[in-house]
């Protein structure tokens, strides 16, 4: 089958590339003529693992292309995937903002031949499936279309797998037309049993928001549950595993640290809150999640303040990691963000390594030193700090660890190592719940 992604983001670029290991003949289009410039000579410009051999593999057989012209790739596809960004809203008020969407819409209406459907890969709010079929319509009254929600549920860090082995395909649509074409989109996972909903248009939009806001209030509980730990002198990560194996629980999202962050949850939360409150719904869990993440990330640079005696001024922080998780470049409302720049503000000198979220950070935060490795970050500090938990930071040289740094001290956000282990290592451990 031919089909268009519009958009050649982290969704679009992901998609693209799967479906044509699929078969399927794609074509990714974008305005970004540098970055569709890129990705012909296969550069990628995101970092997830395997994606680059992906994309360079299907290039090379054929079934992958790039275009910044909706002509070489509307027209003849049998599908179009619209998977162009919806941030939260300039305005601050947390709603997810269309203008791309509905910007691809009306531009792609006109190249709109025979019959095809329009799919919905990017996350929005309910009812936004009837607004792009009427901006079609508006655009070209003789287009023969359906419009059908098709939420991601992609992992940075894991999305391959994700798309090739998913835990459900979700599909949302009006029209039997509409979902035997998604079917044959869909077809090889058909064949490995993988469970498919088809639904109504807006429940489809619904899921989304729905799964990662659930997602999120489980962290902000067990983080919740980590400050209580801290307090009684029980261990969370003890308490983690324990209610984990409960199976109407679940021991997945348990894993208590700085807060939540990453280009789905922060955004995704609040964007639910504003659907439910357009419609007169209360959806207080969601908003105490939101809360208590903000309020966490806070209480991160109080953990690492008083560890250092209540001041920072003049103290040598070391830091590993800065993504809001491994296997991924992506700092999007990561941790870090909001932990590091009060304590540079307070005089705290910040040297930090992450594998691959330095080159964007180096953007953000030109006055943080920038080392090549874990060791570069210890040296000379008054404090390391694990952020993100990649796994080269599972395994670090203790004994060199400590002969580096002028105070043993360890601040373990993500739990990583035990606290008898590091303490046996002479490391003062600070850690997140652990009494």
């Amino acid at each position: 089958m031919r089909i268009a992604i519009i958009g050649t983001g982290y969704v679009g670029l992901v998609t693209g590339a799967c479906l044509a290991e699929f078969g399927h003949h794609i074509t990714c289009m974008d305005k970004d003529a540098g970055k569709i410039n890129s990705l012909l000579e296969g550069k990628i410009p995101i970092y997830e693992p395997g994606l680059a051999d992906l994309v360079r593999k299907n290039m090379g057989e054929g079934r992958l292309a790039f275009t910044t012209e909706l002509t070489d790739c509307v027209p003849n596809a049998a599908a179009v995937f619209i998977a162009v960004g919806t941030p939260t809203s300039r305005r601050g008020d947390g709603y997810a903002d269309l203008t791309y969407i509905y910007a691809a819409v009306k531009e792609l209406s006109p190249y709109l031949t025979g019959y095809t459907v329009i799919i919905d890969k990017s996350t929005v709010p309910v009812g936004t499936a009837r607004q792009v079929a009427r901006l079609i319509r508006e655009a070209n009254s003789a287009a023969d279309f359906d419009v059908i929600s098709n939420p991601e549920f992609l992992r940075e860090g894991a999305a391959l797998n994700d798309f090739m082995r998913p835990d459900r395909i979700v599909i949302g649509s009006e029209s039997e037309k509409a979902q035997a074409v998604m079917k044959e989109i869909y077809d090889p996972l058909y064949l490995i049993s993988t469970p498919f909903v088809f639904t109504g248009l807006e429940s489809a939009e619904l899921i989304k928001y729905a799964a990662n806001a659930f997602l999120s209030i489980k962290i902000s509980f067990i983080n919740e549950m980590a400050n209580l730990c801290e307090e009684v002198g029980a261990d969370v990560v003890d308490l983690a595993k324990a209610i984990g194996l409960d199976g109407r629980i679940g021991g997945k999202f348990l894993h208590p640290g700085p807060g939540f962050g990453g280009s789905c949850f922060p955004k995704d939360t609040l964007a639910l809150l504003r659907i439910a409150q357009e419609y007169g719904v209360s959806a207080r869990s969601v908003a105490a999640a939101v809360e208590i993440n903000a309020a966490q990330k806070a209480g991160m640079v109080k953990k690492i303040r008083e560890a250092l005696g209540g001041d920072v001024a003049g103290k040598t922080i070391g830091v590993l990691g800065l993504t809001f998780k491994p296997e991924t470049d992506d700092l999007r409302d990561a941790p870090a963000l909001s932990i590091l720049p009060p304590l540079h503000e307070k005089g705290a000198k910040i040297q930090v390594h992450d594998p691959q979220g330095m080159e964007e950070a180096k953007k953000l935060f030109p006055e943080f030193s920038y080392v090549n490795n874990v060791y570069e970050a210890a040296m000379g500090a008054d404090a390391l700090v694990l952020m993100t938990e990649w796994n080269q930071y599972r395994a670090l040289d203790l004994d060199r660890l400590k002969s580096l740094m002028r105070t043993p001290l360890f601040i373990d956000l993500r739990n990583v190592y035990p606290p008898k282990r590091m303490q046996a290592a002479g490391f003062e451990y600070v850690g997140v719940g652990r009494g």
